[in-house]
């Protein structure tokens, strides 16, 4: 498949498929007490509407627009209805609070906000005023226009009008604005073009070309307004035949897995460390020859991935293996899951060989919202682990001689909205310059060290990485999130919290085993317990990534208290 001749913005991408497809399954979700389905023609025939509603109501080009909303078919519809009329969809999260949704409103000037419930419309509203306010449940305001968004999809007239003035759009105008989740500082707005978007998803295509997506079924649960999910699950997915099923949210999520079957599902590396972390929990429960069984099933997987030989017992008790422990294992995933990929944070690579073991392909890439967002993956073919894969074609990177990672391509954003001073130190000379500390090896394989903002330097100037050591404790069973500090001092201090079912003395042995593996100046000193990193508490970004700078503010006493003893 040929993506840049036919596709020069996404809105002729997804139109035009429509007018293919028709009856093709897109969607699902669930709703009223059963799945529903929509195809590509109903998904034309909607966004048709929705985009000559919203520029009758006066929604104009350029003008940003608020899209608040959880996943489902409404959301895209409502993002590629925008985009149609060249007005600005402004993805956000759910979780946001008031003070969230201020700024961002303030920030990107929005004056119209397209919700999913009532209690969303309430806090945009509370946020700021708006001009207009679109809703997809009853809502009333006694000072702002409300539509519903039934009125919006009433017209069935079609989509060829539409996708006729689609053809105009420039492929370097201004699909979307992304805010970051903002694990440092205030969010900030990137621009990314209808080209970045389109070269985004070319390129991930020309990488899983060999995984034949077509009829695939794909579990979505991130949240759309995060850039990862927006561009793989809401375009690039779709483009490949994927159908697309909305999950109603992580707390149903193993009920969904039973349910839809899905085949393939992209991860975040926190919600495969809890899985992985529940797993081992679980085994650690059972009977001592279940446990056996277990570990055996994992250690000969592993051979296998890693291509090594196998001994005469192993390859007879391998198929054994594979019926009593990996094939049950894969039936709590729906009996059909096939491939993961993970992205959004760094993956440490002992949770990825652990899924490998099982029979799960597992895609590592990475990226970031200003990069459309994915840059690099592992080919589905590769058993790595360690790396996030090699860049995408079209992709170029390089890496600066203080080990920063930089990136050029037709995926890198326009820059931050608002932010010339920001945009210019985030874009020089047309690279990206990305924050992450990284290197390629000798494949072009690439891997990440760190953020450059986050490495620690001790009082004697030695260099640390947190994001290692970070990963190697949630690896362990005992503890499911941890947050390194020690800028300055002699040594790294820990926060630490424990799984179900651990006490103080299995957290406190879980960090002696990592850091038998550490260097002596990596090595945690120090430990303190503290309750968990959640949204509700606002430790945790929408995507599950921790506000590593918020929790070290927020535990400032007991981090002072360990470095006193």
């Amino acid at each position: 498949m040929d993506l840049v001749p036919l596709w020069p913005n996404t809105v002729v991408m997804m139109l035009s498929l429509a007018q293919g497809w028709g009856r093709r399954p897109l969607m699902r979700y669930f709703r009223d007490g059963r799945w529903q389905a929509m195809d590509w023609n109903a998904f034309g025939v909607q966004v048709g509407s929705v985009a000559r509603a919203l520029r009758a109501a006066g929604v104009s080009a350029g003008d940003r627009v608020l899209l608040v909303s959880e996943n489902r078919p409404e959301f895209a519809v409502a993002e590629v209805a925008l985009q149609a009329i060249r007005a600005v969809p402004v993805p956000t999260y759910v979780t946001n609070t008031v003070a969230d949704h201020a700024h961002v409103l303030h920030d990107c000037g929005a004056r119209a906000a397209i919700v999913s419930t009532a209690a969303l419309a309430e806090r945009v509203l509370a946020a700021s005023p708006l001009d207009l306010v679109v809703c997809m449940e009853d809502f009333a305001s006694p000072t702002t226009p409300v539509l519903p968004w039934s009125s919006l999809i009433a017209d069935k007239t079609g989509f060829a009008d539409l996708l006729m003035e689609a053809v105009e759009i420039p492929p370097g105008s201004l699909a979307c604005v992304i805010y970051t989740s903002g694990t440092g500082g205030a969010p900030r707005g990137v621009m990314l073009s209808h080209r970045a978007l389109v070269a985004n998803c070319r390129s991930a295509y020309e990488l899983v070309g060999t995984l034949n997506l077509a009829d695939e079924v794909y579990l979505s649960f991130l949240p759309l307004s995060h850039a990862y999910e927006h561009t793989v699950g809401q375009f690039f997915l779709p483009i490949t035949g994927t159908e697309i099923v909305y999950a109603r949210g992580v707390e149903h999520l193993a009920a969904d897995m039973l349910a839809v079957r899905p085949t393939i599902m992209t991860m975040v590396p926190r919600i495969l460390e809890v899985i992985r972390n529940r797993m081992l929990t679980q085994v650690a429960r059972e009977p001592a020859w279940r446990q056996l069984l277990f570990h055996r099933a994992i250690a000969i997987g592993r051979k296998s991935v890693e291509g090594t030989r196998l001994s005469l017992g192993e390859r007879l008790v391998n198929p054994l293996l594979e019926r009593l422990v990996r094939r049950k294992i894969r039936a709590r995933f729906g009996g059909r899951f096939r491939a993961a990929m993970s992205g959004g944070a760094r993956l440490e690579p002992e949770v990825g060989r652990f899924f490998q073991a099982l029979g799960i392909t597992l895609m590592q890439g990475y990226g970031q919202t200003e990069a459309g967002p994915v840059i690099s993956a592992v080919p589905a073919e590769s058993a790595r682990v360690d790396t996030v894969g090699r860049p995408l074609q079209g992709v170029d990177v390089r890496i600066a001689e203080d080990g920063e990672i930089l990136v050029r391509g037709d995926l890198v954003m326009d820059g931050y909205w608002g932010r010339p001073a920001e945009t210019a130190a985030a874009l020089k000379d047309g690279w990206l310059h990305t924050g992450d500390i990284g290197a390629l090896d000798a494949e072009g394989f690439l891997s990440i060290t760190d953020r450059k903002k986050d490495m620690i330097v001790l009082s004697g100037g030695e260099n640390v990485s947190p994001a290692r050591i970070e990963g190697l404790l949630v690896a362990e069973p005992a503890i499911v999130q941890a947050v390194v500090t020690g800028e300055g001092r002699a040594g790294i201090s820990a926060l630490v919290v424990a799984a179900d079912g651990y006490d103080e003395l299995a957290v406190a042995a879980a960090i002696g085993s990592v850091n038998k593996r550490l260097s002596v100046t990596e090595r945690i000193r120090r430990h303190s317990p503290v309750p968990p990193f959640s949204l509700d508490n606002g430790l945790l970004t929408g995507t599950q990534k921790v506000r590593r700078q918020l929790v070290l503010q927020t535990h400032r006493e007991a981090l002072e208290r360990l470095i006193s003893t």
